[in-house]
């Protein structure tokens, strides 16, 4: 501690034992309340001269002030309790002890508000897009981006408040040293434990730079398709087209293949195979297939073709592209054509449907 603080210290410790008719707890207890009821009015002061200057700002400013106004009375409080401590007839040993935890819980409190500051920014940013919208590609852009490096910045933010604190207890100063410089025998345990969550931090930052995913694309991962529902500072959760969530790494997307159907934009092309007879009339389906498609509420208005994409031993293989505004009405209007056209050769083209033929060789008796 500087000298100037003891000799202060000292010399108010033998102001208040002309006091002696009081017990010295009585005169600390007195002393810690008029600083923490002193602290208590000023962060009333304060906070209201803050509220009147912010006013008439935008509203970031006005939410960053309610937002703090919890941690700002902790600070205030945190420092008339240490100014308590200092003035009060407390011996210098303790009194440093406390200050010491006081220091301790103000860096704490810091970084509390720091982070209150960056979730409002946040907030703020991401309600200049609207997600909900059928076009929301930018939306989930800025979504992506905000979410994933808000809660990297939370992690980093977390380890240098904590080492910061730790630096200020003699005990702990090297454990504070080594969660911020990753040096000594601590860091190197804290990395090699930590190292599976830092992979991860990195991948977060790599995804929210590039973009391989972001929220609510339509993907196909392990075999299963499903929409990006949330993706953390470690992991992605996957809604399966069947409510099931899959739990995913983020280093999973920077290290193995995947299917974005929405990288770009949500339109899709879909496709639906028939198989029909050689005789099949190919024009006819086609016309068959067209008005199905202009038909439908589906259909985006781009995208229709039907092609004879492959013959086999028994049959044509046909091929029907419709385009979509997104994946999930993609897969209705795959369905609907499979529905709709299979009835059209059922009911009014049934030539085109697959047949086996024999051939008998002549002059031999059929059965």
């Amino acid at each position: 501690m500087p000298s100037e603080i003891t000799n202060l210290t000292r010399e108010i410790v033998a102001l208040w034992r002309r006091f002696d008719w009081l017990p010295e707890w009585a005169v600390i207890a007195l002393v810690l309340l008029v600083f923490v009821g002193g602290g208590w009015l000023t962060h009333k002061i304060a906070f209201a001269i803050l509220r009147r200057l912010v006013k008439d700002k935008d509203v970031f400013w006005r939410g960053v002030v309610e937002r703090a106004r919890l941690k700002l009375r902790i600070l205030i409080i945190i420092i008339g309790v240490g100014i308590g401590v200092t003035v009060s007839p407390m011996d210098p040993g303790p009194s440093a002890d406390i200050r010491d935890v006081l220091v301790f819980l103000f860096i704490l409190t810091l970084g509390w508000l720091a982070s209150g500051v960056l979730d409002m920014w946040s907030v703020m940013h991401l309600k200049r897009y609207n997600v909900a919208v059928e076009d929301n590609l930018l939306a989930r852009k800025h979504l992506t981006q905000t979410r994933i490096l808000q809660r990297v910045a939370k992690v980093i933010l977390f380890i240098v408040t904590v080492g910061l604190a730790l630096m200020t207890i003699s005990g702990f100063r090297q454990w504070g040293v080594s969660l911020l410089a990753s040096a000594g025998v601590v860091g190197i345990i804290a990395g090699l434990a930590l190292q599976p969550i830092l992979t991860n931090m990195v991948a977060g930052i790599q995804i929210a730079l590039t973009q391989p995913i972001r929220i609510d694309d339509a993907v196909i991962v392990e075999g299963e398709w499903g929409n990006v529902e949330e993706i953390t500072s470690t992991y992605v959760v996957v809604k399966i087209w069947d409510w099931r969530r899959m739990v995913l790494p983020l280093s999973y997307f920077i290290t193995t293949p995947f299917q974005n159907w929405t990288r770009e934009n949500a339109r899709l092309i879909g496709s639906a195979f028939f198989y029909v007879d050689y005789e099949a009339p190919i024009d006819r389906l086609r016309a068959a297939f067209e008005g199905i498609v202009r038909a439908s509420k589906h259909w985006d208005g781009d995208v229709q073709v039907m092609q004879v994409t492959d013959i086999t031993e028994r049959v044509l293989q046909v091929r029907c592209l419709a385009s979509a505004r997104n994946a999930g009405i993609a897969f209705d209007l795959r369905c609907e054509i499979r529905e709709k056209l299979m009835a059209f050769m059922r009911d009014e083209c049934r030539e085109a449907l697959p047949r086996d033929r024999l051939e008998w060789p002549q002059g031999e008796e059929r059965p």
